[in-house]
């Protein structure tokens, strides 16, 4: 039977919710749907790496390894390796050398059968001196801080700065097109695509919403690499923007969202962080790592769109 109360005038502030809840609730069926014929099809490429661990992270989930080259897939850096199952972990401490499986999916990657090698058989590349890194904790971005101004380009070529976003809330993330690994970059990149359906299919509430994907590696991010990327993502411009620029400029941006980014062997090692930023230009929320989810971005953004 039809609940009489669903007939009754409803507040804006409800309708909006109600609004954004069906929204989410659709792009979550689209991408569950899409999930299992995908996992149908999609097949696991399996690589073999070996290296040196050089950290294990409190919460037993991930492994930062220094690794040879990865023939075939990625040449030697330092990064961390998700590990699905903990009993990976039993008896590892940081400086053992191992050896490990990468497994490889369109959209995931993860490391198993872990085994303790020989050091000495292990062939890593010689670190180049790095500077020391100057700005302390204290001088990265938080909550409620003011976004710092910039001069990008996007991918058409044309000026992006601070005040093409006057008046939106937008979320901004880092990436590079060449990143190898479909947790870390591309990750971001489906993220926001499932940002933009969201966005599309609640005009009314969320039509002033952007996104923006910053590259980290502006040297080979050309405009027309970023317009290519952007294609391919099914980015639509009025909503979704990729932006490159002079390097101290990225440089500058990077550093105040205190983003690793280190150039090794023809790669890039990096962290992640994405932020929303308010209509007035403030850092609304910030999220480290690749965790979070459309969903909570949408929830944030509807809280800048009233």
């Amino acid at each position: 039977m039809l609940d009489a109360s669903l007939l009754r005038p409803t507040p804006r502030s409800a309708r909006t919710a109600r609004s954004i809840a069906l929204a989410l609730i659709a792009t979550c069926l689209f991408t569950a749907c899409g999930d299992k014929s995908e996992q149908a099809t999609e097949s696991t490429h399996h690589y073999q790496g070996r290296g040196l661990i050089r950290g294990l992270p409190p919460d037993h989930k991930t492994i930062d390894i220094e690794h040879e080259d990865i023939p075939g897939f990625m040449p030697s850096m330092t990064m961390p390796f998700e590990v699905r199952e903990p009993k990976e972990f039993a008896g590892l401490e940081v400086g053992d050398a191992i050896s490990f499986q990468l497994n490889v999916t369109q959209r995931d990657s993860w490391i198993g059968q872990i085994r303790k090698i020989d050091p000495a058989t292990l062939h890593l590349p010689t670190a180049a001196p790095t500077a020391a890194v100057a700005e302390s904790r204290s001088s990265r971005l938080r909550e409620g801080d003011q976004m710092p101004a910039f001069q990008l380009v996007d991918q058409a070529g044309k000026p992006l700065n601070l005040e093409s976003y006057r008046g939106h809330p937008f979320v901004l993330t880092f990436i590079f097109t060449r990143c190898p690994l479909p947790n870390f970059c591309p990750r971001m990149s489906a993220n926001f695509a499932e940002l933009q359906k969201a966005i599309k299919a609640t005009p009314n509430e969320l039509a002033g919403s952007r996104l923006l994907s910053i590259t980290f590696d502006p040297q080979f991010d050309t405009p027309e690499v970023l317009e290519r990327y952007a294609e391919r993502e099914g980015a639509d411009p009025a909503i979704w923007e990729f932006a490159t620029g002079k390097p101290a400029e990225v440089d500058k941006l990077t550093k105040a969202f205190s983003i690793l980014v280190q150039p090794e062997g023809g790669s890039i090692t990096h962290s992640l962080a994405t932020a929303l930023v308010d209509r007035q230009g403030k850092i609304a929320k910030i999220w480290r790592g690749n965790r979070w989810t459309p969903a909570e971005v949408i929830a944030e953004l509807s809280q800048h769109e009233k």
